[in-house]
Parts: structure tokens; sequence; C-alpha cells
């Protein structure tokens, strides 16, 4: 890459994410997308939620995380729930198929992260997560 080249650097960036997202479902039988599987994952975390407050906390706009929970519904792994109190609210709640499902899938995203990653030194690992955390903060700053 050229010094000073953003287009550059920002092109190996989508290439190599591309490549994570295409090696992922290679190597996962299940069809479910890594957005979804942050969703579970989140629900799982920390029960069940408002769409809109998943949307923020995950960086999704509105619509996607519409899309996100009606795949996830659809799949039979997640649900909607009316809240008692106020029935004009509706959480998405992960449910047991969807932990399962997720279980399956934290698995085989450690054995991919194991595999990727032992192609780094211990050095150079610490290096990209060090790169990238000051990068993401950088961006994080400027919203």
């Amino acid at each position: 890459m050229e010094k000073g080249n953003i287009f550059s650097f920002i092109h190996t960036m989508e290439l190599l994410n591309n490549r994570l997202l295409i090696y992922w479902n290679q190597m996962f039988p299940k069809n479910i997308s890594i957005s979804q599987i942050l969703v579970l994952a989140e629900l799982w975390e920390k029960g069940p939620r408002k769409q809109s407050d998943l949307a923020t906390r995950l960086g999704f706009t509105p619509g996607a995380m519409t899309n996100i929970a009606n795949k996830l519904i659809e799949a039979g792994v997640a649900e909607r729930i009316s809240d008692e109190k106020d029935r004009r609210i509706v959480y998405l709640a992960i449910n047991q198929s969807g932990e399962d499902l997720l279980l399956e899938a934290m698995k085989m995203g450690q054995k991919m992260y194991l595999q990727l990653f032992q192609q780094l030194t211990k050095e150079e690992h610490k290096v990209l997560n060090s790169v990238y955390g000051k990068l993401l903060s950088f961006l994080e700053k400027q919203k």
C-alpha cells in the first residue's frame, strides 16, 4: 500500500472483511449472518430488548434491525414478546433454538479465530489489536 493512500487502505480492509465473511459461510453449515449472530448474542447476554435499542447498541439502522429480527423469527430462533405492563412495547427475545444455534456458532467462531490468528505472532496480534483500537476510537469521536 502506498503511504498515505486511504483508498488503498479502505479497499484492503473491505477485501479482508469480504474474505472473512466468505470463510465464515464456508465453515458454518447453517444459514445465518454475522449480524444475526450478533443480535442473538446480545439477547442471550442481556435478555429481551426493544429492536430500537438493539439497533443503537449494535450500530444497525432501524430498517436493517427489522429485517434481522424478521429473519431470526422466521428461522425459529427468536420471538417477539409484548411488555406485560404496556402492550405497545415489544421486545425481541432469544429462544432455546436460538441459544443452541448461538452456542454452535460460538464454537465455530472460536475455531475460525484460532485458525486465522495462528497466522500471526503474539506480537503481531497485540499490534493489530492496538492499531484497530486506536483507529476505531478516533472514528467514534468523529460522530
